[in-house]
């Protein structure tokens, strides 16, 4: 199927699946804890969409959802929420250790499914699932919201355009005091977001990964790492993932040729901000003393970036991919790309910071 990325609204577009043309389309969130509700609130303001129903295993959730909600229907048990009558589309967003189970449980129930990051806990998985949605003629789609922010999709035409010549470096950090997790460490938690725009904005698969960090807090679960991608032509990238930090960071530097991008997701305004500074070695030299580097500092740029909320823009893209029978842009491709160098971390994790090929 074709990519196609629209900002949210109306569409009216050959359909697909189980949804028709013009048809309002029924969406289900499965899982309504921290993200869940965010999910809710997007498909419930879009336009030709409906929220049906929602499912969690907390009573007190599903009341509180009732509340913003009214006329919903909430279940406990997953099984009797996919035999909902009216239901087109589900959104999981549950612990990744049920993404697999409840993604497959979803697709043999004929429900186009978006899966919170990261798809599934192995690249196995996330290439079973492909099969049924394809087997299916069903969107399988997961939730890489950072693919459908304007900043970053800013940044990628700026890449694109060649403004800052050849990547050679982009550095990732992503810091915070918790949230702890209890069954994935904090590379599978936090570096899934990196990891996506990383692949996105290079445009391919890292060649080698390695991965060091410690425990500090629950034995055998990561809380502090380290990841290192190595890519093709001399390029590389590290993320830096922490939940034991003081403050909060959510920061990206791309290094290239010409200039350099630091794009801060915190900042109110002004997320991206393109640097005129480079380094440049001498073309020839005789010997040592005539080497020197040339330091070149011009102005800093700012581009402008019309906000919009990208999870408002990824539930829309999902609708328009079940309507128009397009792929994805955060694909169960990218997914299982995003998976393959997790699983890589861990196996150099569990060898003390061995670099694994892929």
């Amino acid at each position: 199927m074709k990519s196609t990325l629209q900002s949210a609204g109306p569409t009216h577009s050959q359909s697909n699946g189980n949804a028709s043309l013009g048809k309002t389309i029924n969406v289900g969130v499965v899982g309504c804890g921290y993200w869940g509700p965010n999910l809710a609130r997007n498909f419930d303001a879009l336009p030709s969409c409906r929220l049906t129903a929602v499912c969690d295993t907390s009573a007190e959730r599903l009341d509180h959802m009732r509340s913003l909600y009214p006329g919903i229907s909430t279940y406990r048990d997953f099984q009797q929420f996919l035999r909902h009558g009216a239901l087109d589309a589900v959104a999981i967003a549950t612990g990744a250790g049920h993404h697999y189970a409840m993604g497959q449980a979803s697709l043999m129930a004929g429900k186009h499914t978006c899966i919170e990051k990261p798809m599934a806990t192995s690249s196995v998985e996330c290439q079973e699932l492909d099969r049924i949605a394809q087997k299916s003629r069903l969107v399988l789609m997961a939730g890489h919201t950072f693919l459908y922010s304007p900043v970053i999709r800013r940044i990628k035409q700026i890449v694109d355009d060649g403004d800052i010549g050849e990547i050679r470096y982009i550095s990732a950090r992503r810091l915070n005091l918790g949230l702890f997790q209890k069954d994935i460490n904090v590379t599978w938690d936090l570096a899934p977001h990196d990891l996506s725009i990383i692949l996105y904005l290079m445009g391919g698969l890292p060649r080698r990964v390695n991965c060091q960090g410690s425990a500090n807090v629950t034995p055998g679960i990561h809380d502090v790492t380290t990841l290192w991608l190595g890519f093709s032509d001399n390029r590389s990238a590290t993320i830096h993932s922490s939940w034991l930090d003081p403050r909060k960071t959510r920061e990206i530097t791309i290094v290239g040729s010409k200039k350099m991008i630091v794009y801060d997701d915190l900042a109110n305004q002004d997320k991206i901000r393109v640097f005129d500074a480079r380094v440049d070695s001498p073309p020839h030299y005789d010997n040592y003393a005539e080497f020197h580097f040339a330091y070149h500092y011009g102005d800093v740029n700012i581009p402008y970036v019309k906000q919009e909320e990208p999870l408002k823009v990824e539930c829309q893209h999902f609708l328009t991919c079940i309507r128009d029978g397009t792929e994805p842009i955060s694909n169960s491709v990218h997914a299982e790309k995003v998976v393959r160098i997790l699983e890589a971390a861990n196996r150099s994790l569990d060898q003390h910071g061995a670099p694994v090929d892929l």
